[in-house]
């Protein structure tokens, strides 16, 4: 059996909800396969049980025989042992493919989040990525675990029609026109389910999705007195879903009563036909016994084909919501050929780079400032510079659009206020992949200003981060994200208001620090506060979205009125 998860996925069929779920079992076939194996052995080993009773009732005790009661008896321990045994490996290899459906759809869906990149908050809602993380990874390992049982129970219906058949044509007959039937009933409730379980589904991510925005933005809320207004919509909003689930309650509720009504009429039809036949002489009295156990059997691989109709359906709603996030393609993805016809270069190394839409030129190994009087348009400038957005921005005169997205990520590295902080270690939180010594994380924070906060925590660099590292404050979180983006060195760091949430007298050490720091590498700082200006090496002034001025920031503050008003928050003379 394999270990879980697997190194590699492999490529999702996501064209529809069916080819999703074929996919997933397709994957893991082997032991699909082997759990149905295990399923059938577990279940026609009980569906021998009565008839062996019934054989062990008219050889033996009607007969006064010991040895075919001994024979007999042995016969049903072993099929006890054989149950037993086949019972515990399906279970084993149940639990195998739903962590392994559970597993690959997480991999698979997170890999395509990475992929999209900056364009899933823009094609996806929140609450439909972490729905398909909470609710859908369940649905869908249920309908690979229900798979051995399904097989088992199928199996032991046709196994037990048969021996029905041979003892007596009529409850054979009843056995084969009566198991359809009930299917058949069954499915008249799971369509309206389907389509209440879809709507309770995209409800959920579109309330998950509002609580998120609520809890991010409760600060600003209750800074503008909106904090009431967004309440009361989350609270309606909340009612729908409640009235939505209450929907999807009823019809389980339906489908639940049937899964016991239903195949309890059709036991109790088998036992009643059984018992007149056995008072006509038509039946043995072993045979009547067995009649009666099958009545009671049959009522377990009854109810299971039922649950399974039900589990393949929720799968099918889950298995939409993930080929929906699957079928997104990026905004934003890798060259085939260059405008020649030739091959996307694999490295351009460390050059100038450019944005002809701008004016704007970051030469290579000097620390460049941005100063915007509009911070939306430094904004969008860093995120065509990194390739966040199209443009016609160019790295050693190749045009980013023409590099392969994975060299441009390697080569340039943005690093702005909504980047977030993840739960775990604090080292791993600063080093992910773990190159970094003790001493190169500590040099990273005095860079950053920052060792004041390992210094506070019990356990220093293992101590622990909370989720979104809401423990610290937006300073502290500014100088971690700092910290992080040193450490990982690219050739070209790109900072957007690295400093907005500290104080003047951490920032200007800050200022002070990066510029030796980061000797010989390109820097690139958006930003208007002097004390990081004043240390840069250029100074790039911007207006509606143009390159308007450049100098050192001395120099600008003299000779152009409108970056000193920017910058000193002043007015334009």
């Amino acid at each position: 059996m394999r270990s879980l998860p697997v190194a590699d996925p492999g490529v999702p069929d996501h064209r529809s909800a069916s080819r999703y779920l074929y996919w997933l079992a397709r994957q893991q076939v082997s032991a699909v396969a082997l759990g149905m194996a295990y399923g059938v052995v577990w279940m026609v080993a009980q569906a021998l049980m009565p008839a062996t009773i019934g054989r062990a009732i008219d050889t033996g005790i009607a007969t006064g025989s010991l040895h075919n009661l001994g024979t007999w008896s042995g016969i049903l321990l072993a099929l006890g042992i054989v149950q037993a045994v086949a019972g515990v490996l399906r279970h084993r290899m149940a639990v195998f493919n739903w962590l392994a459906a559970a597993y690959q759809t997480i991999q698979v869906t997170v890999r395509q989040s990475n992929r999209l990149g900056s364009s899933l908050p823009t094609r996806l809602a929140t609450g439909e990525v972490i729905s398909i993380g909470t609710s859908d990874i369940n649905h869908l390992g249920n309908a690979m675990d229900i798979t051995a049982r399904a097989a088992g129970s199928v199996v032991a219906i046709v196994a037990v029609t048969v021996i029905l058949l041979v003892a007596s044509v009529p409850l054979g007959l009843v056995v084969v026109l009566g198991v359809p039937i009930l299917m058949a009933v069954v499915g008249l409730l799971i369509r309206p389910l389907h389509k209440h379980q879809q709507t309770y589904r995209d409800q959920q991510a579109s309330l998950a999705t509002r609580a998120a925005d609520i809890v991010t933005g409760l600060r600003v809320l209750r800074g503008i007195g909106g904090e009431a207004t967004f309440a009361g919509r989350y609270a309606e909003q909340s009612q729908s879903l409640r009235v939505a689930g209450v929907r999807v309650a009823r019809v389980e509720s339906y489908l639940e009563a049937a899964q016991v009504l239903l195949p309890g009429v059709f036991v109790a039809l088998v036992t009643w036909l059984g018992a007149r036949f056995a008072l006509a002489g038509q039946v043995t009295p072993g045979q009547l016994v067995a009649f009666y156990g099958y009545a009671a059997f049959l009522t377990s691989p009854l109810r299971t084909l039922t649950e399974a109709v039900d589990k393949f359906t929720r799968a099918h709603v889950s298995a939409r919501r993930v080929c929906r996030l699957l079928a997104l393609a990026p905004e934003l993805s890798d060259p085939v050929v260059s405008l020649d016809g030739s091959a996307p270069p694999a490295r351009v190394g460390n050059g100038e780079l450019a944005d002809p839409e701008s004016g704007l030129v970051v030469r290579p190994g000097r620390l460049t400032a941005i100063a915007a009087a509009t911070p939306e348009d430094a904004v969008e400038l860093a995120d065509r510079l990194g390739r966040y957005r199209d443009g016609a921005v160019t790295l050693a005169g190749v045009p980013l659009s023409m590099l392969p997205m994975a060299e441009v990520r390697s080569t340039i590295l943005v690093a702005d206020n909504d980047a977030r902080l993840f739960s775990g270690r604090l080292r791993s939180e600063l080093d992910p992949h773990g190159t970094h010594s003790d001493e190169r994380i500590l040099w990273a924070l005095d860079v950053a200003s920052g060792t004041d906060i390992v210094d506070a925590l019990p356990q220093r660099l293992d101590a622990e981060v909370a989720e979104r590292g809401r423990e610290f404050s937006g300073g502290q979180q500014q100088r971690l994200r700092l910290a992080r983006a040193l450490l990982a060195d690219p050739p070209i760091l790109i900072l957007v208001e690295p400093t907005s949430a500290i104080d003047a007298h951490t920032e200007a050490r800050i200022a002070a620090r990066i510029g030796a720091a980061r000797r010989g590498r390109t820097t690139l700082v958006v930003s208007t506060s002097p004390l990081v200006l004043d240390r840069a090496d250029h100074v790039v002034y911007l207006e509606d979205g143009k390159v308007i001025a450049e100098g050192t920031h001395r120099e600008l503050l003299a000779d152009e009125p409108r970056y000193a008003a920017t910058v000193t928050r002043g007015e334009a003379a």
